[in-house]
C-alpha cells in the first residue's frame, strides 16, 4: 500500500528531528574537544592525576592540575546518593503501584512529579539554610559530603521512583493474574514476580538516577564545601567536578579554561557511558 504525501513528509521531520539531535551531540564533544586540546597538549594526561594539586592559574609550567581529588569526591556523592534513593525509589513505587489506596496512589504520584519539577537551586538553598545547619550541631563544619549525599539523593529519588513505576506499568497483567492463579500473597508476587520481571526497567531508572547526580552544579555546590581535598571522612567538604568549572569559569584564562573544558570532556565521557549501558540494558541485555 503507498504511503500518502503527509506521511512521507512526517517520516522526512522525524528523520530531520533524529539527525538534529544527533547532530548537536556531535557538536558538543567535538566543542569539549576543541578547547580541551591546549590543556591535553600543555599540560598532558599524566599530569591530570600526578600533580600534588589543583592550581592551574598559574599556567601549563607554574600550575597545578591534579582532578583526582575532585574525581573522587563526585564519584562518591553520587555512589553515596545512588545506594540510598535507588532502594527508596524502587520501594516508593511499589508502594503506590501495589499497596496505596487508589486515591493515595494519585496523590503520590503528583507528590512525586512535583519533587521531579523543583529546580535544584531550591534544593541547595533548602540544604544550605536546613541541612547544612543540623548536620553542623552534630558533626561541624555541616558543609561536607555527607550534605551533598543527602541533597543528592532527594534529588533523584524522584527520578528514579517514577521510572520505576513506568516500569511497573509496563508489566504484562498476565504475570499478576497468574500469581494470583497460584495463590501468592501480594508480598511474594512483588519479591517473585514483579522486582524480577522488571528488572531492565529497574537498573535503566537506577542508572539515569546516576546520571543527574554525575551532572549536579548548583545544589552540590551550596551545600558541600568546595575545598580540594581527597575526604577521609564523610562531613570532610569536598569540591565536585560539576562545581569547580561552575566556581572557576567566569575568571578563568587561557591554560586555565582549557583545562576546566576537559573536566567537562570528563563529565561528557561519564554521562555517555551512562546512556550507553542504559541503552544496552533497555535492550534486553539484562533480562526480566
Amino acid at each position: 500500500m503507498s504511503r500518502s504525501r503527509s506521511d512521507v513528509t512526517l517520516v522526512w521531520i522525524l528523520r530531520g528531528c533524529g539527525l538534529l539531535t544527533g547532530a548537536i551531540t556531535v557538536v558538543i564533544v567535538g566543542f569539549l574537544l576543541w578547547e580541551s586540546l591546549p590543556a591535553i597538549r600543555d599540560v598532558g594526561v599524566r599530569r591530570f592525576v600526578s600533580d600534588q594539586s589543583w592550581h592551574p592559574s598559574a599556567g601549563a609550567t607554574g600550575g597545578q592540575f591534579n582532578l583526582v581529588p575532585m574525581m573522587v569526591a563526585t564519584s562518591l556523592a553520587t555512589a553515596g546518593a545512588v545506594l540510598l534513593a535507588a532502594p527508596l525509589g524502587i520501594g516508593s513505587a511499589v508502594f503506590a503501584h501495589f499497596y496505596a489506596p487508589r486515591r493515595l496512589r494519585h496523590t503520590h504520584g503528583k507528590m512525586i512529579e512535583l519533587l521531579a519539577g523543583i529546580p535544584s537551586v531550591v534544593y541547595g538553598l533548602w540544604g544550605l539554610v536546613v541541612l547544612v545547619p543540623l548536620i553542623a550541631r552534630w558533626h561541624p563544619p555541616g558543609t561536607s559530603l555527607f550534605s551533598a549525599i543527602i541533597v543528592l539523593t532527594i534529588m533523584i529519588l524522584p527520578t528514579i521512583a517514577l521510572l520505576a513505576g513506568a516500569a511497573f506499568d509496563n508489566l504484562p497483567s498476565e504475570y499478576l493474574r497468574a500469581s494470583a492463579a497460584l495463590g501468592l500473597s501480594r508480598g511474594r508476587t512483588v519479591l517473585s514476580v514483579v522486582l524480577p520481571a522488571s528488572r531492565s526497567g529497574l537498573f535503566t531508572a537506577v542508572l539515569l538516577g546516576t546520571g543527574r547526580a554525575i551532572g549536579e552544579t548548583m545544589a552540590v555546590l551550596m551545600v558541600a564545601g568546595n575545598v580540594v581535598q581527597n575526604p577521609t571522612s564523610i562531613f570532610q567538604p569536598v569540591r565536585t567536578i560539576t562545581a569547580n568549572i561552575a566556581l572557576e569559569m567566569a575568571y578563568a584564562m587561557e591554560g586555565h579554561r582549557s583545562a576546566l573544558f576537559v573536566c567537562g570532556l570528563l563529565l561528557m565521557g561519564m554521562v555517555m557511558v551512562l546512556v550507553g549501558f542504559a541503552e544496552w540494558v533497555s535492550q534486553g541485555r539484562i533480562h526480566g
